[in-house]
């Protein structure tokens, strides 16, 4: 398996900006370092592109014809090798270099299935966040893969959201809107993957970071008592505000969001010694009180048995958890481990992009490609400056090909996350 090709560019006009990354991806395909006959394209475009997604996809198949296969969808913004594209027009494409016997690409027209020629063991997933029911969804398409393992997002627009999904064959135009699509990939097909948290647990006044607490009571998603106390009496208590100062209360609590996690024990014990949050918490947003019943509304299910940390959003806390996934990352390409303690220890004065190492250690795997699927709500200016989180991956990773979005909500094992980033790499042997 060679480098992905890859290329992005921006220009009011989306055929000017799709004829730059033809031009890049033509002249990486004629490097005898690269395929020149790849057959899977992912593509990714702002909204700004959003109306012209069909003559977008049909430009793209008339200029690489060798293409058979495209996926793809609309982000606010867009990202590829250390660059973010916010709020301007804009496009990326990689070009992968896969037998086509070890992916599948489905749709809603196309669903994914098994069968005696291939067997689904991870699948990209890109989706709508209006879908009905569409964490049932997530949950039924994890079960069609060997490994239960998804990532990816959801479209995030301010006008259509249209999903790409177009396979060799097909009499579909391959655009499409609504419900799920994506490209599924065999055991053959070598992926590391991990999510990043963009919350840390709330400090308390004695400068302490807040312990998890165990939903002993709810209803739906209203959380009635925490560790056998009322919920809201504890939330209240752990902000340090009063109800009895309503103006205060209200902008603290604006601050404020939970992390509810179902995971396994060894690794949230793990995860409270790092004082971050494991893999499998997901943040969601602090919607409403119940004074009547001293309990707390949040944006999900709140099932009884799972465990709840108030967490506020942070800048360090997002870069922190960020470079400590990458370093991970490093780790299972067989990175050198004494650079992943070097990462790991690093203190807040040096948690700037241009301190992270860009050297190559030495692998028994290679980075042929990543896609890194982000919360639009963070990007370059959560991080610190215009094109900040994407700096950190490239200065960790090195130069990759590597293409994503911003999204409406990430996707990762079969769960849908906030405020969260997930990272993905192929591999192939050194």
């Amino acid at each position: 398996m060679k480098p992905f090709s890859f290329a992005h560019a921006t220009h009011p006009q989306w055929r000017m900006a799709a004829g730059l990354v033809v031009a890049q991806l033509r002249a990486q395909m004629a490097l005898p370092q690269h395929a020149n006959k790849p057959p899977l394209g992912i593509v990714y475009f702002t909204d700004h592109y959003a109306d012209e997604a069909q003559g977008l996809l049909d430009h793209l198949k008339q200029e690489l014809p060798e293409v058979s296969d495209w996926v793809g969808t609309v982000g606010v913004g867009i990202s590829a090798n250390n660059v973010e594209y916010f709020d301007e027009p804009a496009l990326a494409v990689m070009l992968c270099d896969l037998p086509r016997e070890q992916y599948r690409v489905f749709s809603g027209v196309a669903p994914l299935v098994s069968s005696a020629s291939f067997k689904p063991h991870s699948a990209l997933v890109h989706a709508d966040g209006h879908t009905p029911d569409l964490a049932e969804l997530l949950g039924e398409l994890s079960g069609r893969t060997a490994s239960g393992y998804l990532f990816g997002g959801l479209a995030a627009s301010r006008k259509s959201t249209p999903q790409i999904a177009l396979h060799q064959g097909s009499k579909h135009e391959g655009v499409f809107a609504g419900a799920l699509s994506g490209v599924a990939f065999s055991e053959s097909v070598a992926l590391v993957s991990r999510v990043t948290q963009g919350c840390q647990p709330i400090r308390l006044e004695d400068g302490k970071a807040a312990k998890p607490h165990r939903i002993t009571k709810s209803d739906k998603h209203v959380v009635l008592e925490l560790d056998g106390e009322p919920a809201l009496d504890l939330l209240l208590d752990e902000l340090g505000i009063s109800l009895g100062e309503p103006q205060r209360a209200v902008e603290r609590l604006k601050q404020t969001f939970v992390g509810l996690t179902a995971g396994d024990e060894r690794e949230l014990s793990l995860a409270r010694s790092q004082g971050r949050f494991g893999a499998d918490t997901r943040v969601r947003h602090l919607v409403g009180l119940d004074p009547l019943r001293r309990g707390i509304a949040v944006a999900d299910i709140a099932p009884e048995g799972s465990e709840l940390t108030f967490c506020e959003r942070n800048r360090e806390a997002a870069r922190r958890d960020l470079m400590r996934i990458c370093a991970e990352i490093r780790e299972e390409l067989e990175a050198d481990v004494n650079e992943v303690a070097m990462l790991n220890a690093m203190d807040s004065a040096a948690l700037r992009a241009d301190s992270m190492p860009a050297t190559e250690p030495n692998r028994s795997k290679n980075i042929v490609g990543a896609i890194y699927v982000s919360c639009a709500g963070r990007g370059g200016p959560h991080f610190g400056g215009d094109s900040a989180e994407l700096q950190i991956v490239r200065h960790a990773l090195g130069d990759v090909p590597l293409v994503g979005f911003f999204a409406g909500g990430e996707i990762a094992h079969q769960h849908l996350y906030g405020y969260t980033g997930v990272l993905t790499v192929f591999t192939a042997p050194a």
